[in-house]
Protein backbone atom coordinates (compact mmCIF):
# COMPACT_ATOMS: atom_id res chain seq x y z
CA UNK A 1 0.00 0.00 0.00
CA UNK A 2 2.83 2.47 1.04
CA UNK A 3 4.34 1.75 -2.52
CA UNK A 4 1.36 2.53 -4.31
CA UNK A 5 0.76 5.86 -2.24
CA UNK A 6 4.33 7.06 -3.16
CA UNK A 7 3.62 6.28 -6.59
CA UNK A 8 0.73 7.94 -7.00
CA UNK A 9 2.73 11.36 -4.60
CA UNK A 10 5.02 11.19 -7.40
CA UNK A 11 2.88 11.00 -10.23
CA UNK A 12 1.13 13.94 -9.04
CA UNK A 13 3.95 15.96 -10.64
CA UNK A 14 4.47 13.72 -13.65
CA UNK A 15 4.62 15.66 -17.10
CA UNK A 16 1.56 14.53 -19.48
CA UNK A 17 2.33 16.56 -22.79
CA UNK A 18 0.18 15.23 -25.55
CA UNK A 19 -0.73 16.17 -29.34
CA UNK A 20 -3.48 16.32 -30.69
CA UNK A 21 -4.76 17.04 -34.38
CA UNK A 22 -7.65 19.94 -35.38
CA UNK A 23 -8.94 20.15 -38.57
CA UNK A 24 -10.00 23.82 -39.13
CA UNK A 25 -13.79 24.61 -40.04
CA UNK A 26 -12.33 27.76 -41.67
CA UNK A 27 -9.06 28.20 -43.09
CA UNK A 28 -5.77 27.13 -40.87
CA UNK A 29 -5.01 30.92 -40.34
CA UNK A 30 -8.45 31.69 -39.20
CA UNK A 31 -7.67 28.86 -36.48
CA UNK A 32 -4.67 29.70 -35.40
CA UNK A 33 -5.74 33.39 -34.66
CA UNK A 34 -8.91 31.85 -32.52
CA UNK A 35 -5.70 29.80 -30.57
CA UNK A 36 -3.84 32.45 -30.02
CA UNK A 37 -6.47 34.70 -28.59
CA UNK A 38 -7.46 31.55 -26.88
CA UNK A 39 -4.13 31.14 -25.15
CA UNK A 40 -3.39 33.95 -24.39
CA UNK A 41 -6.68 34.96 -22.30
CA UNK A 42 -5.61 31.32 -20.70
CA UNK A 43 -2.70 33.74 -19.47
CA UNK A 44 -0.06 32.40 -21.70
CA UNK A 45 2.36 34.65 -23.60
CA UNK A 46 3.72 33.94 -27.25
CA UNK A 47 7.17 33.36 -27.08
CA UNK A 48 7.64 32.91 -31.64
CA UNK A 49 6.38 32.51 -34.38
CA UNK A 50 7.98 30.69 -37.34
CA UNK A 51 6.29 31.77 -40.58
CA UNK A 52 8.60 29.40 -42.58
CA UNK A 53 7.55 25.88 -40.66
CA UNK A 54 4.24 27.58 -39.74
CA UNK A 55 4.93 27.32 -35.90
CA UNK A 56 3.42 29.38 -32.85
CA UNK A 57 4.92 28.90 -29.32
CA UNK A 58 3.63 29.79 -26.33
CA UNK A 59 4.61 29.68 -22.47
CA UNK A 60 3.05 30.14 -19.39
CA UNK A 61 2.96 29.43 -15.64
CA UNK A 62 0.98 26.41 -14.14
CA UNK A 63 0.17 27.29 -10.71
CA UNK A 64 0.17 24.51 -8.21
CA UNK A 65 -3.03 23.61 -6.45
CA UNK A 66 -3.24 24.27 -2.95
CA UNK A 67 -6.38 21.15 -2.46
CA UNK A 68 -4.04 18.45 -4.26
CA UNK A 69 -1.08 19.67 -2.17
CA UNK A 70 -3.32 19.20 0.81
CA UNK A 71 -5.12 16.03 -0.65
CA UNK A 72 -1.60 14.86 -1.05
CA UNK A 73 -0.29 15.08 2.62
CA UNK A 74 -3.58 13.82 3.69
CA UNK A 75 -3.54 10.69 2.19
CA UNK A 76 0.38 10.57 3.28
CA UNK A 77 -1.40 10.77 6.82
CA UNK A 78 -3.63 8.19 6.29
CA UNK A 79 -1.22 5.34 4.52
CA UNK A 80 1.73 6.18 7.24
CA UNK A 81 -1.05 5.82 10.08
CA UNK A 82 -1.59 2.79 8.88
CA UNK A 83 1.49 1.53 8.16
CA UNK A 84 2.54 2.45 11.85
CA UNK A 85 -0.39 0.50 13.42
CA UNK A 86 1.16 -2.75 11.02
CA UNK A 87 4.73 -1.75 12.89
CA UNK A 88 3.23 -1.40 16.20
CA UNK A 89 1.44 -4.98 16.31
CA UNK A 90 4.43 -6.35 14.74
CA UNK A 91 6.97 -4.42 17.19
CA UNK A 92 5.32 -3.60 20.17
CA UNK A 93 8.24 -2.28 22.02
CA UNK A 94 8.37 0.58 18.84
CA UNK A 95 5.10 2.36 20.77
CA UNK A 96 6.94 5.50 22.12
CA UNK A 97 8.36 6.47 18.28
CA UNK A 98 6.40 4.99 16.08
CA UNK A 99 3.64 7.96 15.72
CA UNK A 100 6.87 10.26 14.65
CA UNK A 101 6.65 8.93 11.60
CA UNK A 102 3.40 11.15 11.27
CA UNK A 103 6.15 14.42 10.96
CA UNK A 104 7.35 13.23 7.68
CA UNK A 105 2.84 13.40 6.15
CA UNK A 106 3.50 17.21 4.94
CA UNK A 107 6.74 16.04 2.78
CA UNK A 108 4.18 15.18 0.13
CA UNK A 109 2.45 18.20 0.15
CA UNK A 110 5.95 19.93 0.03
CA UNK A 111 7.46 17.69 -2.51
CA UNK A 112 3.97 18.48 -4.55
CA UNK A 113 4.16 22.39 -4.14
CA UNK A 114 7.47 22.81 -5.11
CA UNK A 115 7.18 20.43 -8.42
CA UNK A 116 3.88 21.11 -10.08
CA UNK A 117 4.79 24.70 -10.43
CA UNK A 118 6.19 25.52 -13.31
CA UNK A 119 6.06 27.01 -16.63
CA UNK A 120 4.72 25.04 -19.74
CA UNK A 121 5.01 25.19 -23.49
CA UNK A 122 2.59 25.16 -25.76
CA UNK A 123 2.63 24.15 -29.71
CA UNK A 124 0.96 25.37 -32.84
CA UNK A 125 2.11 23.78 -35.38
CA UNK A 126 0.26 24.03 -39.43
CA UNK A 127 0.93 20.49 -40.93
CA UNK A 128 0.63 20.72 -45.12
CA UNK A 129 -1.75 18.04 -46.68
CA UNK A 130 -2.04 18.06 -50.79
CA UNK A 131 -4.73 16.00 -50.95
CA UNK A 132 -7.53 17.34 -48.07
CA UNK A 133 -7.51 20.01 -46.27
CA UNK A 134 -4.26 21.36 -43.80
CA UNK A 135 -4.30 20.38 -40.19
CA UNK A 136 -3.48 21.80 -36.98
CA UNK A 137 -1.13 19.93 -34.56
CA UNK A 138 -1.76 21.49 -30.81
CA UNK A 139 1.22 20.40 -28.42
CA UNK A 140 0.17 21.27 -24.50
CA UNK A 141 -0.52 19.91 -21.46
CA UNK A 142 -3.81 17.07 -21.43
CA UNK A 143 -5.72 19.48 -19.31
CA UNK A 144 -5.05 22.32 -21.50
CA UNK A 145 -6.11 20.17 -24.58
CA UNK A 146 -9.73 19.32 -22.70
CA UNK A 147 -9.77 22.84 -21.53
CA UNK A 148 -9.37 23.66 -25.28
CA UNK A 149 -11.93 21.30 -26.42
CA UNK A 150 -14.73 22.15 -23.69
CA UNK A 151 -13.98 26.09 -24.59
CA UNK A 152 -13.81 25.93 -28.38
CA UNK A 153 -15.89 24.57 -31.19
CA UNK A 154 -13.07 22.53 -32.92
CA UNK A 155 -13.16 19.25 -34.61
CA UNK A 156 -10.29 17.25 -33.32
CA UNK A 157 -8.63 14.27 -35.91
CA UNK A 158 -8.12 10.81 -33.92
Amino acid sequence: MMIGLFFFIRASVKDRTKQIQLLPAESEDVLIKKLQEYFEARAYQLTSVDPETKQVAFKGYVQPSLFLAILLSLLAIIGLSCLILVLLLLFPDFNRFAWLLLLIAPLAGVFYWQKAGRWENIMLQVIARSDRPNLVRVTAHRDELIQLQENLAVKILD
